[in-house]
């Protein structure tokens, strides 16, 4: 019985060091991909401040005016002056619509309370 045991309790510990052995590598893997993406995310990020940044540049309000200017002639872009915006009052808003007919006749699906009762110790 003892030599049964014995090979038995052999034969677990090397399924558990098998199984150790698997789980290390896969684990291994995992962190290994996971640096990549983080790499990944930080090149993502560093390009979009790249491209944030050039997109302020380019939209400066002198580069603008004179981008304007040097092309009035083809575009006939005109600078934004205040007097050419409106107040809130003139813009026009959407028309409500008309409420809905109210019902006729309406059906309570519910029943009624039996006279005398509470509604709140009437509940479950």
């Amino acid at each position: 019985m003892r030599p049964v045991i014995y090979v038995l309790s052999f034969m677990a510990v090397l399924a558990l060091g098998f199984w150790a052995y698997r789980e290390h590598y896969q684990t291994r893997d995992a962190l290994r991909e996971l640096a990549s993406l983080q790499r990944e995310i930080v090149s993502l990020r560093e390009a979009l401040a790249l491209q944030r940044a050039e997109w302020a540049y380019l939209n400066r309000p002198d580069r603008l005016r004179e981008l304007a200017a040097l092309n009035f002639d083809r575009l006939g872009l005109l600078p934004l002056e205040p007097s050419q915006f409106d107040d809130v009052a003139g813009i026009p808003y959407p028309v409500p619509e008309a409420p809905l007919a109210e019902i006729e006749n309406p059906v309570s699906v519910l029943g009624e309370l039996p006279a005398g009762e509470d509604s709140e110790s009437s509940l479950p």
